[in-house]
């Protein structure tokens, strides 16, 4: 018997997944739970476990190709003698293995390609398939003489067609998330209140107890949050979220995009309990191993560009959950500008600014950070 391997949903906002890697090669043996491919999702690389045991079977989706939630990428054959190859081409769609036919009812084979519709349109407008970070060039056509057929051309009604020659090249679905997200945020009715919050004691806290500064400015917030609890609301058509716990996500540079690890009950737990916790997201972060519970259902949002000296101000979009998200500038003499940007729903300026009150007070007074 052989069953299908299909593309997993592995997050609730994944639609489509693209194919690091098959850790097992076609026709080895693989026993349910072991690890067979690895699945880059909107925000990670994930594993695919093997649902039953038998032997990894083709036709295989070629490695970097993208495909939706529930296509198939490869199949699991429950004897060896059944393992089909893998002659298809980069990008082809994945079909079952064919039945054998009987000599007597064989045909000529067709000329007909089974690519997905991509590259059938691909062929159409001859342009080449890539994957991972290639793309696609576009020019404008050269002048031809009557005499000449001009070659099919691909135009785009945008602005891109009056400027030089450029090239589409996809995404990583990292910063598709990210895009996705930005849009959704970008509907959120907000306001914006900046203050000078004094930074340099806290820096100096951190760099004598070898704490991370991002983590302590995530517990100066958490615990500002607990004095002023509509800060961890959230707006809904039937009323505000009211949440009991102070979730904190931390805005982070995956390298291909903005991803943002987050600190669970970051008002509550010890500060050794949660140094620990940032210390294993980073690392999450760094190897691109951060599962959906590791950065989902923030509260309340922090973006520090504080290392970047040469950032004097800027602003954030408020993620869809959390009603604001402090963005932190570079610190100077007089004080770091620091921006809140505010659901307009759930908080209002007075709130903004007493919540400027409060974090500037425990800023100034890190040691009870570090109880």
């Amino acid at each position: 018997m052989t069953q299908p391997i299909t593309m997993p949903a592995l997050s609730d906002t994944m639609s489509n997944g693209r194919l690091v890697k098959w850790t097992r090669k076609l026709g080895e043996p693989v026993k349910k739970g072991d690890v067979i491919a690895e699945i880059e999702t909107d925000k990670a690389v994930m594993e695919v476990e093997a649902f039953e045991d038998g032997y990894l079977s083709g036709p295989l989706a070629a490695e970097g190709t993208e495909a939706p939630v529930g296509e198939v990428i490869g199949y699991i054959t429950e004897k060896h003698e059944d393992v089909a190859g893998d002659a298809r081409a980069a990008g082809a769609a994945v079909r079952p293995p064919a039945p054998p036919v009987p000599k007597s009812e064989a045909k000529p084979p067709t000329t007909r390609a089974e690519s997905p519709v991509s590259a059938v349109l691909a062929a159409s407008m001859a342009i080449p398939q890539h994957s991972g970070g290639t793309g696609r060039e576009h020019r404008r056509p050269a002048t031809r003489s009557p005499s000449t057929t001009p070659a099919p051309t691909k135009t785009l009604s945008s602005p891109l067609d009056a400027g030089p020659a450029f090239r589409i090249e996809r995404a990583s679905s990292l910063r598709e998330a990210v895009a996705r997200n930005m849009i959704a945020g970008a509907a959120t009715p907000t306001f914006r209140v900046t203050a000078l919050l004094p930074l340099e004691p806290l820096a100096a806290a951190a760099k004598a107890h070898q704490q991370s500064l991002s983590l302590l400015l995530a517990r100066a917030c958490a615990r500002t949050i607990a004095t002023h609890p509509l800060f961890n609301a959230a707006y809904t058509p039937e009323g505000l979220a009211r949440r009991e716990r102070v979730d904190i996500g931390i805005a982070v540079d995956g390298g291909d995009g903005l991803i943002t690890p987050v600190l669970r009950d970051a008002a509550g737990r010890s500060l050794a309990a949660l140094a620990q916790d940032w210390s294993s997201l980073r690392e999450k972060v760094k190897s691109r191993r951060l599962v959906p519970a590791d950065y989902s259902g923030a509260t309340f949002y922090l973006s520090d560009l504080g290392v970047f000296s040469v950032v004097e101000t800027f602003d954030s979009i408020i993620p869809v959950g959390a009603s604001a998200i402090l963005s932190v500038a570079a610190s100077r003499p007089h004080g770091a500008s620091c921006t809140l940007a505010c659901d307009h729903r759930v908080v209002f300026g007075a709130d903004a600014a007493r919540f400027f009150e409060t974090l500037r007070q425990r800023l100034s007074d890190p040691g009870k950070l570090l109880i």
